[in-house]
């Protein structure tokens, strides 16, 4: 395995960012290849555990002969956002100078040629030049996973329904508990750039089907430690020997996910009306009628007459919740998977 460094010019004299890749050859140049990257939003951590303990088993297998296809890891995918702390808590998911979400406002390119993509060095803030290096480094390759994790979460995958199902393997490697799938393009999310130009080739093109281009969601922010990590190692590793990157048998059953496989409008995303204390009613992982209780917003501790009581517009399954305890007027606070589009559902790979 080679690790090099790639350095990002910082936007003021004496500053600049690291960038880790850690590359793999494979043996065979017909094998897919594999990029996978996390930590794109700075303060996410359970795809950077999933990658820690994922490195050593693909030593192993490089050692053996079993990498057929090239394999690249960037296991913090956003030094810049890493970086930011405000009061002792990390900032990693907006960019401070421009406000803008670091899944945000990515590259849109007509094919696989990033030669049009600006250098490291190209006179633009630092994070437009880690958004061009990630894709550059992601495009050469057939599957390109982008690991992130939610507030509080089960474990669920984003695609591109164009994928769907043939990316029901990776749901099933990664015991995923749900399959949101999406289309069309809003704020142009590292999955969506990445996917782009997969969805301008040829359905009938001889490797078409071999491509795989997803933001895996691993869980919570506060689900990682090793077993977590080994876990989730172990279900990519399956993956990759599913999809012929790694040479082996693949232990993936494909029934073994069996979740609900939800268009991206038909996610409730409930708001709170008003701001104030979130009391849950329902956890992650819920099936909920229509009408059902899910969350109590106190508005006026002590006095229940200003509880608010928020309620499932439709009937569903509970798939995340806000880890905060505490959210403003207008904040999400859960989502909840639905059999019919939400009246504020909006186009695009990410609901917000």
């Amino acid at each position: 395995m080679q690790r090099t460094t790639r350095i990002i010019p910082g936007d003021t004299p004496g500053q600049q960012f690291s960038l880790e890749v850690l590359t793999v050859n494979g043996n065979n140049p017909a094998a897919p290849s594999a990029y996978l990257q996390a930590a794109l939003h700075g303060g996410e951590f359970p795809g950077v555990a999933a990658i820690h303990f994922l490195v050593p088993m693909l030593e192993a297998a490089e050692k053996e002969g079993m990498i057929a296809g090239d394999i690249t890891l960037v296991p913090m995918a956003n030094p810049i956002g890493s970086a930011q702390w405000l009061f002792s808590e990390p900032q990693g998911r907006f960019e401070l100078f421009s406000r803008t979400n670091f899944n945000r406002d990515h590259f849109e390119l007509g094919d696989f040629d990033t030669s049009s993509l600006p250098a490291l060095n190209a006179p633009l803030p630092a994070a437009v030049r880690l958004k061009a290096e990630l894709l550059r480094l992601a495009l050469p390759h057939e599957i390109i996973l982008d690991l992130h994790c939610d507030g509080e979460s089960e474990q669920y995958i984003y695609i591109h329904k164009a994928f769907w199902p043939g990316m029901r393997d990776l749901a099933s490697a990664l015991k995923c508990t749900a399959v949101l799938t999406w289309e069309g393009t809003a704020d142009f999310a590292f999955e969506e750039a990445a996917a782009q130009p997969a969805l301008k080739t040829k359905a009938d093109a001889p490797d078409y089907n071999r491509r795989a281009v997803t933001t895996v969601e691993f869980k919570g922010m506060s689900d990682v430690s090793a077993e977590k990590g080994r876990e989730d190692a172990k279900g990519l590793y399956d993956f990759l020997v599913h999809r012929g990157t790694i040479k082996g048998r693949s232990k993936i059953r494909l029934e073994d996910f069996s979740g609900p496989v939800t268009p991206l409008q038909n996610a409730e995303m409930v708001k709170t009306p008003a701001g104030g204390m979130v009391l849950y009613h329902v956890e992650v992982g819920n099936t909920v009628k229509k009408g059902a209780k899910l969350v109590t917003i106190v508005t006026k501790p002590g006095d229940a007459s200003g509880d608010l009581v928020l309620t499932a517009p439709q009937a569903g399954f509970i798939l995340t919740r806000r880890k905060h305890r505490f959210l403003r007027r207008g904040d999400d606070v859960l989502k909840l998977l639905g059999a019919k589009p939400s009246a504020t559902a909006k186009p695009g790979s990410l609901e917000a």
